[in-house]
């Protein structure tokens, strides 16, 4: 990507946006686009054939979408369908339409079976049942994925895709109604140390195993991703068999339970935990594969005690922003 063209990213401000920001802007990047969804409603086709033939974008990072947990997922599959296939379909049809170069989707690590070997290989892709807690969500970003490589395939087009791992960081949603596990857990642990509690509740057994990746990390895969040459990609792009797929984690797992000891000690609480096994685990584990993406040369740079350490800096000094 030259440094001065026009690059849009969709889902600025979220956790995976603000990220991409800033490693756009710290790699000299000087004309990007953004809006916010009060001046630009993603899922209104009419409002986004405008705003790309107005402002004409080169490059595109779809990092917008309808996100959340386990609850949020749970209560709102209607949502999480549609608003998500809306944003899809018209951005990546519009992107198309006016001839953007290079286009990143971004979906989640969510799309592969339930119980598909371990670690989770791009291929597994459709190649079993879902989990049940995330299904509407998962299947709205698989057919994003499949939107891309169908256009590619039809079209000529040059749209890619990232299936990271579960993220943290900076601008991360802390509402324990939507947030994920890390802020979940940073928030009630931190939460409980400023209070004076002896007991955190935590969803589940405890035993699900995760790995988590900074979105700091994330963005810079991102931007590796958008800068490979056409002729590496050209394979991944045509063809029929192997979607234009990248995923993107650490390598690594831990069980929820150690995670929580993990946040416990660097937030100094010395209290107990209390699993609600009423809560449903969700996937009993979920590790990527990422030797496609480091054959090629990314690495992931922080590790999980670091960038945890830093959020729980954050909360403890009154740096917590949640989100309605």
């Amino acid at each position: 990507m030259n440094r001065d063209a026009r690059i849009y990213v969709a889902g600025h401000s979220g956790l995976v946006g603000s990220a991409l920001m800033r490693s756009l802007e710290r790699a000299g990047y000087r004309n990007l686009i953004t809006r916010t969804h009060n001046e630009l409603d993603l899922t209104n086709q009419e409002h986004v054939e405008e705003f790309f033939r107005v402002e004409q974008p080169e490059y595109v990072f779809l990092a917008a979408a309808r996100v959340g947990g386990i609850l949020a997922n749970s209560t709102y599959p209607a949502e999480f369908m549609r608003d998500n296939l809306a944003i899809e379909i018209n951005v990546i049809d519009a992107a198309y339409r006016y001839a953007v170069t290079r286009l990143l989707f971004l979906g989640s690590s969510c799309i592969y079976p339930r119980d598909a070997a371990q670690p989770l290989r791009e291929e597994y892709l459709l190649t079993g049942p879902l989990e049940e807690t995330n299904r509407a969500y998962a299947i709205a970003k698989i057919a994003g994925l499949e939107m891309c490589r169908a256009y590619n395939l039809q079209y000529g087009t040059h749209f890619l895709a990232v299936m990271p791992t579960n993220l943290y960081g900076p601008d991360d949603n802390y509402n324990l109604q939507t947030s994920h596990v890390i802020p979940a857990l940073l928030r009630r642990i931190c939460d409980a140390k400023i209070n004076g509690e002896k007991v955190v509740t935590i969803w589940g057994s405890g035993s699900p195993r995760r790995e988590f990746l900074h979105s700091d990390d994330m963005a810079e895969a991102c931007l590796f991703v958008m800068n490979r040459p056409v002729e590496e990609l050209e394979p991944i792009l045509r063809s029929q068999f192997e979607p234009p797929l990248f995923n993107v984690g650490w390598g690594e797992d831990l069980t929820i339970h150690e995670l929580a000891e993990m946040i416990a000690e660097l937030a100094g609480f010395e209290g107990s935990f209390r699993f609600d096994l009423s809560k449903p685990d969700g996937t009993p584990r979920k590790l990527l594969d990422v030797s496609k993406l480091r054959a090629m040369g990314w690495e992931p740079r922080v590790r999980l005690r670091d960038g945890l350490k830093k959020e729980v800096e954050m909360i403890m000094s009154g740096g917590l922003l949640v989100r309605s």
